[in-house]
């Protein structure tokens, strides 16, 4: 009877490298990114408030005429009792005015202003957020963009369904709307895997970030923690940093129930997601609490893990060990094949797209990004930051 291959030192390191970074990418993804899967359906019991309270919605905008068009109505003919919606347009030069005084004459609960092109000011969009958050006429506030729309008549109710007197803030999830080619299943993966995790942590009650494309607050919050002023360096950091800095255990509730949900449009240019991504790494520079080193360190694991499989099937060959070759192939595509169980249903839990048979390219990519982000940020320095004025 033939015995099997003995294990080499290395081989025995290999493996045990592989083995180890398994259980750990295991663990990630069947506890924490699967854990607004396993509470959706206490979140969907969740009953509404007796009364609804009044609302104000702040959308932020810049030469988005079309899109104005489109997503407008959206929020307009929410299923809701009395809220406003306030457009703040930030120096457009497109046809945003033309489209905002159509609305604006069929709608009389909604509302612009705008910030001069001339505006000088560290953060134009802080400025503008800032200015629509004082004319807003309610406590309770919600931020979207220009480019998302909800996807349901009921956002704002089920959104809304959160408050109660300890509440302050609300998490939403945004989506990233389906379109053909691999830049945008990629842009579609990294959004699914952020908005998973600041769920995640949410539910656990350890809140550390938030989306601005799908987000509410009280202006009461606002002003206690003097706005933006902690963050006025920055391009960002109106919505996650502003949500690291105020969010708490107790006073923070996350909403992702399938008429919470808003999507945006996508994005046209790999530069434009890279300098939100630049934007992003910038201001978790400034996050608080340990959260984001938490979830940097699955990333690692990913790598470390991939370099041990790797790296077994390679020696594997060169000594001629299948079992060493096996193993390795064995664990990879049991982890694949839980990652594609948990992040398919998560997908269509959050209305997201995803790719499965793409899923080991849109990782390696993901990691690839991310790195390149911390090497372009490492040259680029104070560009970071918003020393330029104009808006540009």
């Amino acid at each position: 009877m033939d015995q099997l291959p003995a294990f080499t030192p290395l081989e025995l390191i290999l493996l045990s490298v592989t083995a180890v970074f398994f259980v750990v990418q295991l663990l990630y993804y069947t506890v924490t990114y699967f854990r607004p899967c396993r509470r959706v359906k206490q979140l969907e019991s969740l009953p509404g408030l007796s009364e609804q309270p009044p609302v104000s919605i702040i959308v932020y905008a810049k030469n988005e005429s079309q899109n104005l068009g489109k997503h407008l109505p959206m929020l307009l003919k929410q299923n809701y009792g009395e809220y406003e919606v306030i457009v703040i347009n930030d120096g457009s030069t497109d046809e945003s005015d033309e489209v905002l005084a159509k609305y604006e004459s069929e709608y009389s609960h909604l509302y612009h202003t705008f910030i001069p092109q001339e505006s000088r000011y560290l953060s134009r969009r802080k400025l503008s957020l800032t200015l629509g958050i004082k004319a807003a006429k309610y406590d309770i506030l919600f931020f979207i963009e220009a480019n998302c729309r909800p996807l349901s008549y009921e956002w704002l109710a089920n959104m809304v369904r959160n408050y109660d007197e300890k509440a302050m803030i609300v998490l939403g999830y945004c989506a990233y709307t389906e379109h053909k080619g691999f830049f945008h299943k990629l842009v579609g993966y990294d959004n699914l895997l952020e908005g998973l995790q600041y769920i995640s942590a949410s539910l656990i009650d350890r809140p550390y970030s938030g989306n601005g494309r799908n987000l509410s607050y009280r202006k009461k919050l606002f002003f206690e923690h003097k706005g933006y002023s902690h963050s006025l360096s920055l391009h960002a950091g109106d919505d996650d940093l502003f949500i690291n800095e105020s969010a708490t255990r107790e006073n923070t509730r996350v909403e992702y129930a399938i008429d919470s949900i808003t999507e945006m449009t996508p994005i046209d240019y790999f530069s434009v997601w890279k300098e939100m991504k630049v934007s992003r790494a910038a201001t978790q520079r400034h996050y608080q609490g340990t959260r984001l080193l938490f979830y940097r360190a699955e990333t690692l694991s990913l790598i470390l893990f991939l370099l041990g499989a790797v790296a077994s099937v390679v020696v594997g060959c060169i000594f001629n060990n299948l079992l060493i070759i096996g193993i390795a192939v064995l664990l990879y595509l049991i982890l694949y094949v839980v990652k594609v169980v948990v992040l398919s249903k998560s997908a269509a839990m959050l209305r997201q797209k995803l790719s499965a048979a793409l899923l080991p390219l849109l990782e390696i990519s993901r990691v690839s990004i991310d790195i390149y982000v911390l090497i372009y940020r490492a040259f680029r320095g104070k560009k970071d930051y918003t020393f330029t004025f104009g808006g540009k």
